[in-house]
């Protein structure tokens, strides 16, 4: 589905978020990652690293990809595909600014809920 045919859910403020930072979405589905890189890009990810369980949001932010703080796996969050050796993924949410705010693709979140 194309951008322009999605819905889209307002969640905040891109100010909310800090730069190379993230915020947590709470869904009925589980956590989303919402992160905001320093050309002010936004991606949206699970926030549970699918190697020991560890709190994406919490990792560190560089370019276009996250860290995870427990085990050092690195994710692109474009793809939700982990980096170099590690093998694993995340699920990714279609994210957008419009207006300074961020947006997340309702049909994506739907998907997540089922």
């Amino acid at each position: 589905m194309n951008a322009e045919t999605r819905n889209w859910v307002a969640i905040g403020d891109l100010n909310d978020i800090p730069r190379e930072g993230a915020r947590v979405v709470k869904t009925d589905a589980g956590c989303i990652a919402v992160f905001r890189t320093v050309d002010d890009e936004v991606y949206a990810i699970d926030d549970r690293c699918p190697h020991k369980g560890g709190p994406l949001s919490q990792g560190i932010v560089h370019g276009s990809s996250v860290t995870c703080p427990l085990h050092n796996w690195v994710f692109d969050l474009a793809t939700g595909l982990a980096k170099g050796a590690d093998e694993g993924s995340v699920a990714v949410t279609a994210a957008k600014v419009e207006d300074g705010q961020v947006l997340l693709a309702a049909d994506d979140l739907a998907r997540r809920a089922r």
